[in-house]
Order: structure tokens, then sequence, then C-alpha cells
């Protein structure tokens, strides 16, 4: 279920090619159990997804909570990070929004 794609459709050009449609993420509001980091040199999205969530496939999570948008995994170090804790309630919000 952690696939961020689950909910998205694929369709098919005119051309025959196929293409998945845009992907809507929740928005991932502060909650007083999110863990709070300051990142390390070496630290990625995906590695810290597999950390807090033992899923490196969640990475987006932590991107989306935290404005990340620049298509890149690494973290500048000494970076401030939320770890979102309410898992469940964001991929709640991702199905509703994509189905």
């Amino acid at each position: 279920m952690a696939n961020r794609y689950i909910y998205t459709d694929t369709k098919e050009g005119k051309d025959k090619k196929r293409f998945m449609q845009t992907t809507i993420y929740p928005k991932v509001l502060p909650d007083d159990n999110d863990l709070y980091i300051i990142t390390e040199q070496g630290d990625r999205l995906d590695i810290l997804a597999n950390t807090y969530y033992k899923n490196p496939s969640m990475w987006w999570v932590i991107a989306t909570a935290n404005n990340i948008n620049d298509a890149n995994f690494y973290i500048e170090p000494g970076t401030q990070l939320r770890i979102p804790a309410n898992i469940s309630k964001i991929l709640n919000d991702l199905q509703k929004l994509n189905k």
C-alpha cells in the first residue's frame, strides 16, 4: 500500500503510447507525534524512510511533509526534517484524492 502510484490511472494516448495520470499528494499536516531530526552526511530520503517506516518507497511522505520538490534524494547535512508519525492517515488521504 505504500506505492505512491497505486491509485494513479494509466491512460493510452492517441498515438497508443501509455502514460500515467498525475498523482495528487495529500497535505501532510504537522502532528504532535511527529519526529524532528537533523540530517547527517549521507542521509537520503529513501534511507530515512527505510529507517523510520521500514519501507524505502515511503520517501515521498518525508519529501511532501518538508516541501522537498527538487527530485533529489540527497539531503544537505544539518537540515531539520519532520518525520510524520501518522502514516495510515496519509495513505488514506492519498487513496481518497486519487480514486
